[in-house]
């Protein structure tokens, strides 16, 4: 007769190899355009993606690195690995050596080039969420919110299957106003403001912060006033959590298993 805790060690393991999935990572995709010329942006306008290979019509999370759009590269988040979805890890132009709206363009033609690819490996594209933590939170809202970027691509942003920002910044971004000279402390709200479009029929949308007492100044009233908002014009699936004990930088882990659970109540 095997010990207990011999037939829950060789429980745990039958249970891991019944559930196990295959994945691989393609790296350094381009999305560019045949015809863009530009040296900076075909060195920085690429993607990786985390695909899984024992499944089809699976979802697929568009994501964007943070970094105050000055800094950062394309990753794929550990806590959105091995979950039975695809992830696309964003790389765009960064200022000051672009500006607004150069970075949001790209990052809507990476939510294009998901729309239009990620059929031909095995992914749904009626199942696609736009995230991505701080700046590419904020990203993931202006591409989402503001229309008009991605039918420049030829795309309805109302096919998104839904917007995820964690710590996304909803106002105008500070490296905006950086870039205008204008006050990194008093806010602005215009075109480059997701809150300005915040409208009935937009994609289901989960806004994710830190602890409002450890968050960056105002980044969590800055949410919630875009999640009133959009109750306010007739959103009726908009969700707003607010990760009590972290900080700007540690939410973002959370903030995927959230996004995570997010995602299975929505297919549900």
């Amino acid at each position: 007769m095997f010990p207990k805790f011999l037939v829950a060690f060789f429980l745990f393991i039958s249970f891991n190899l019944t559930f196990a999935q295959k994945y691989r990572t393609i790296a350094d995709i381009s999305y560019c355009k045949i015809t863009d010329t530009d040296a900076y942006k075909k060195e920085r306008c690429k993607l990786d993606l985390y695909v899984p290979t024992d499944r089809k019509h699976f979802s697929t999370i568009v994501w964007f690195h943070g970094g105050g759009l000055e800094e950062g590269n394309k990753f794929i988040p550990l806590e959105l690995k091995d979950k039975g979805v695809a992830v696309v890890a964003v790389n765009y132009r960064l200022s000051p050596k672009v500006k607004a709206p150069g970075y949001i363009e790209d990052a809507a033609e990476a939510v294009a080039w998901a729309f239009s690819n990620i059929a031909s490996y095995g992914g749904d594209p009626a199942k696609i969420y736009v995230s991505g933590h701080s700046a590419g939170g904020y990203l993931a809202l202006m591409v989402g919110l503001d229309s008009s970027y991605l039918q420049k691509e030829g795309i309805n942003a109302n096919r998104i299957k839904g917007l995820a920002p964690i710590s996304g910044q909803t106002n105008t971004h500070y490296t905006i106003k950086k870039e205008r000279g204008q006050s990194m402390i008093i806010p602005q709200i215009d075109q480059y403001a997701p809150i300005s479009f915040a409208r009935k029929d937009a994609p289901p949308i989960v806004l994710i912060t830190g602890d409002a007492r450890l968050e960056l100044p105002a980044r969590y009233e800055e949410n919630a006033h875009l999640a009133a908002l959009l109750k306010q014009v007739g959103h009726a699936k908009t969700s707003l959590y607010q990760l009590q004990g972290f900080d700007h930088g540690a939410v973002y882990a959370p903030g995927c298993l959230q996004l995570l659970n997010w995602i299975k109540e929505l297919e549900k």
